[in-house]
């Protein structure tokens, strides 16, 4: 069996598309995954799968089975557990001890972005906000609060055309201290 995380995006965000978790936790259940684990009510979902399932069958299997239980099109990200790890790792604004961990954010994208959708956005102002696409992440770092950004989910799907989903580091370091216990 290989640990998982999944990603939700905007389910129990400002009472629209609710799902408790642990009727989520009973969808992975159902459909074989082991260990299903939430973190939070955004849905964040640590679990265990087969290895000879790929992570674009994980992924459609979850959104399916959303669909089917709840008529939601939920975007879903799933990461292993290694790639959350190396990716809390090689964030670059960690290196800054001047930033504070609130002003940290990390937006997962479906898929590597090619070098001429990063151009269309290389040049666009972001104000005093700063952002770093490696692989499939998006390093961000936020000069007040995530909300007055523009590198909001939308910004990057809208302008990369991928699916995203954002996480504060916060959570992101929670969930990589679970997946250590797990």
């Amino acid at each position: 069996m290989t640990t998982y995380i999944s990603i939700l995006r905007g389910i129990n965000v400002g009472g629209k598309r609710k799902i408790l978790m642990s009727d989520l936790k009973v969808i992975y259940q159902k459909l074989g995954f082991t260990k299903a684990t939430t973190y939070i009510q955004s849905g964040n979902v640590i679990f265990q799968a087969k290895k000879n399932l790929s992570i674009q069958e994980i992924e459609e299997a979850i959104k399916r089975a959303i669909q089917k239980e709840y008529n939601y099109d939920v975007p879903v990200l799933v990461r292993t557990t290694e790639s959350i790890k190396n990716t809390m790792k090689i964030n670059p604004f960690l290196k800054d001890e001047n930033i504070a961990i609130e002003r940290l954010y990390l937006t997962f994208l479906a898929e590597n972005i090619s070098v001429e959708k990063l151009e269309n956005i290389k040049n666009i102002d972001t104000g005093n906000d700063r952002y770093l696409i490696i692989d499939k992440d998006v390093f961000i770092c936020c000069s007040t609060k995530y909300s007055d950004s523009k590198l909001t989910n939308n910004f990057f799907e809208t302008k990369l055309k991928v699916r995203a989903t954002t996480r504060n580091w916060k959570t992101i370091t929670k969930l990589v201290e679970i997946i250590s216990n797990f």
